[in-house]
This record gives structure tokens, sequence and C-alpha cells, in this order.
């Protein structure tokens, strides 16, 4: 700023505040909490750290308003995140703090503190994964500083307008739960027939569900005639429905399970294989999302290791991903006709005869119907598992063709609609996160409240202030009073 507003001065950090770090008494976890243990809460004061409160303590080293600002473990250098907070009442804070307290007659903590969280720390901090604002370096931050009655305006007014700013962040932050729930409740409305209950009324379709399942049996007959080891999976062999997950469909409509329509349930391989810079992707179930396979971000394996797979291990165009072991249930189809393979984490489901839309089947596994068919047959403690066979049993909904079709437009339809408002909430999410750091640049300008001809200039405080603490005489140092 190359003028500064009419009443401002310019000081160093140390000139307009009290630093009482001297006082913190660093203590260790397991001390602490040995000293709460047993303790009603009422008997207990917050215990801060670096960012604010960590845990609770049996005792307080400070009994009113302050300003801490971090030492260690801050994100100095990311503008959107607070480095300082207030401190009210009794409180303990530990070594990985400065606790500061405004100057009497020079400066507000409330001043100290938004002005602390706008400040730019490049320079200021050291040190490499965890940067560091040592004592020396924070009594050198330059402040602008404004006459006392300003600066009560200022923190008044920034009150006022971030408690507005943090209103609209938490309603933005809220919009993409929303958004989910909405896409989940719009694939339960398309897999029971209810998002085309009125389409369906104004058609006059000749085909059903039924037909559309004896059509796949006939396909599927055909390609395990080609195919005759395919017989004897038991994905296929034991797949009669588990009637205690059906649920009311239209009439039209009928139920198979993944088993009848797949012509096998399997999963990748279960051998050690070796990593590589260059050769083909390894697919785990990390690398397999709703509706998504991130193709681009697996790991790769040797093209000799993947020659040697079988055909189980190597998913093709059109064939059914879920991850079936850890976080269970995810589902995406393969939409290319890159080679990759697929380790035992993952299952596939082949979908190589069915005559049914793989779109409608691939919305179908994502559905909450379907995850909690899969969540309710894991298997498991500390990490959760898949049985191909149960899910081979799982109920599958049939619509007519036509029906499929028209389902998957409106899904898509409806998904690209929330899609649209998921990307202006980030844009506005975006705008919002830089909005508090614009005000507060706005207030250290001057820009945000009116001066006061009459305000006593910052100034004559800080000089007034100078001349006191240079007459005063030197306080001596005593040893520090017990907690206990």
């Amino acid at each position: 700023m190359s003028k500064l507003p009419s009443g401002w001065a310019k000081c160093s950090l140390e000139d307009c505040v009290e630093i009482l770090d001297s006082l913190r008494v660093p203590i260790n976890n397991s001390e602490r909490q040995q000293r709460i243990e047993g303790k009603a809460a009422g008997q207990l004061y917050p215990y801060y750290g670096a960012t604010g409160q960590v845990g609770l303590i049996d005792s307080f080293l400070f009994d009113e308003e302050l300003v801490a600002l971090g030492e260690d473990g801050v994100p100095f250098l990311d503008p959107m995140k607070p480095k300082a907070y207030m401190l009210y009442g009794k409180t303990w804070v530990n070594n990985h703090a400065h606790v500061l307290r405004g100057l009497n007659g020079v400066a507000t903590n409330k001043f100290v503190l938004y002005y602390l969280n706008q400040f730019d720390y490049q320079g200021f901090v050291n040190g490499g994964t965890r940067l560091k604002l040592t004592q020396a370096s924070m009594r050198a931050i330059p402040v602008t500083i404004p006459p006392l009655n300003e600066q009560t305006r200022i923190a008044a007014k920034l009150d006022v307008l971030l408690a507005q700013v943090d209103t609209l962040k938490a309603r933005i932050d809220a919009i993409p739960a929303l958004l989910k729930r909405f896409r989940q409740s719009v694939l339960t409305a398309a897999v029971c027939g209810r998002l085309t209950e009125e389409w369906r009324g104004s058609q006059a379709l000749a085909e059903t569900g039924a037909d559309v399942i004896r059509n796949d049996q006939l396909e599927k007959t055909a390609l395990l005639e080609r195919r005759p080891e395919l017989k004897k999976k038991k994905s296929s062999i034991e797949s009669d429905i588990d009637e205690n997950y059906l649920f009311p469909i239209p009439v039209s409509w009928s139920f198979t399970t993944w088993g009848k329509i797949s012509e096998w349930i399997t999963y990748g391989f279960t051998r050690p294989m070796p990593k590589s810079e260059v050769g083909v992707k390894l697919l785990t179930a990390k690398d397999v999302q709703r509706f998504e396979l991130e193709l681009m971000s697996c790991g790769l394996t040797t093209t000799e290791a993947f020659a040697a797979l079988s055909d189980k291990d190597k998913p093709v165009k059109g064939d059914l991903l879920i991850t079936k072991d850890g976080s269970i249930g995810r589902a995406a189809l393969v939409h290319t006709d890159e080679v990759f393979c697929i380790n035992q984490s993952v299952a596939v489901c082949w979908l190589r005869s069915t005559t049914m839309n793989k779109r409608y089947l691939e919305l179908l596994s994502n559905s909450d119907f379907t995850q909690r068919f899969v969540k309710d047959k894991a298997q498991g403690m500390a990490i959760q598992h898949l049985s191909i066979i149960d899910f081979a049993k799982c109920p599958v909904p049939v619509p007519p063709y036509a029906e499929q079709t028209e389902i998957v437009r409106r899904v898509e339809q409806l998904f690209a609609f929330a899609d649209q408002l998921e990307a202006k909430v980030a844009s506005a999410k975006s705008r919002i996160d830089h909005l508090t750091q614009s005000i507060l640049a706005k207030a250290f300008r001057g820009e945000l409240v009116p001066q006061a001809p009459n305000d006593e200039p910052a100034s004559v405080l800080l000089a007034r202030i100078k001349a006191q603490r240079a007459a005063a005489p030197k306080a001596k140092r005593g040893r520090k009073v017990s907690t206990r």
C-alpha cells in the first residue's frame, strides 16, 4: 500500500501487542490424559494448540480474551485458511501457538486477529514440511494500524460480514450431499418403475420384462454352447433369486438375477504381479468408482505377466466391474477397448450375451437397492468381502426393452442437470472461498468503514506507548508458578 489511510500508522507487531509466550506450559499427551482421567466435565478446561482446541485439561493458564497465533504446523502459506484464533475465558495453551494480547489503548484483540489472518507470511516462516513462525519473526511482522476507534468499527463490520460468508459457505457445502441424495433417489425411482410410470401409461408396449428374460436365456444358451466350459460356473448354477430382496415392480416387469444374466461372475488374479513403469494397466478396487474406471491413474504390470493371465482376469468392453474387497459394491461398465487386467479385489460380471441395455444394468448396480443387498451380504469384520455367489442371487428388475431405453434417457437427463448444478456450486464455492480474503484486504486498505476525523491518530497512540515503555522499570524475571 503506497499511501496509508488518514490516521493510520506503521509499526511492528511487538509494538502493538503483549506477547505472553512465557506463560505457556508444555505438557505431553500422556500426562494430560492422566490429569483429566475420572474428572467431571465441570472440572476441565479447553486445551489449545497450533490451530485451535485439541483437548481438555484440569487447570488453566489464562482467564481473559486473547489471540492465539500458530507457531508451527499451521497452513501459513494458504491464504484461505486461518492462522490465528480467539481465546475466551479460562484456557490452557501449549507451546505450538503464540499467545498475544492487544496492547491497551493501541490495538484491540479482534483487530489483531483479523490482521494476522490476512497477513502474507511468506518470508516470515521457515522449515520444510512443517513451517514454523519463530517469536523473533513474529515480533517483526509489519502492521498497518488504524486509530483505536476505527479498529473497533472495522472489527464490528468484519464480524457481521464474515458471519454472513460463513453462512453462505455452510449452505454451499451442504449442496453436494443434497445432489448425491438426489442422484440416489433418481436411481431408486428408475429401478422400481416410478420414474417412467407416466410414460408407461401412455405407451402400448407389446413386449414385457418376461419376454426380455426369455430372449436373454436363448442368447446365453447359444453362447454357452460355443463356450461349454462356462456351463460349470457356480455363478450360473447357483443363481436362484433371493426372494428376501424382492420389491414391488410394475406388472409388465419381471425379476431375474445377475447370475442368470451373466455368463460368469468371477474376480481377478490372486497371485503377486510384477509392477512396471510401462506395460499393461492393472486395476484394483481403488480404481473402480461409481460409473467410472480410473484407467489414467492405475498401476501397470509387464506385458509378459499379462499374457500369462487367464480370461477371467482380462475384462472386455461391456463387462461390469464391482469392488468386492474393502469398500465393496462400487460398480462401473467397461467402456474401453483397451486391454487391462484386474486383481482379486475386483469382481467382473460378464455381460457378453445379454440383450438388456447395459447402461440400465450399470445404473441398477449402483442403486440403493443393489447396494443394500451387497452391504447385507458382506463378509468379514476389519475388511469386508463380497461373495460372488451371493451377488449371483441378487434380484434384477427387468423392464421391457423400450422402457429400459427410456429409463436410461431420463436418468442421464437428470444426472446431467445435477452435474450442471454441481459445476455451478463449485464455481460459487471458489468465489466464496476468496471472499473472506477480499473483505479482509479491503478492511486493511482502509476501505471497509469510513474514517472519522476526530479519531486520535494511531501514530499518537504508538508514540505514547513507546514513551511509557521507555520510562517503565525493567521487570525482574521470576520463577513460573506451578499449575498443578
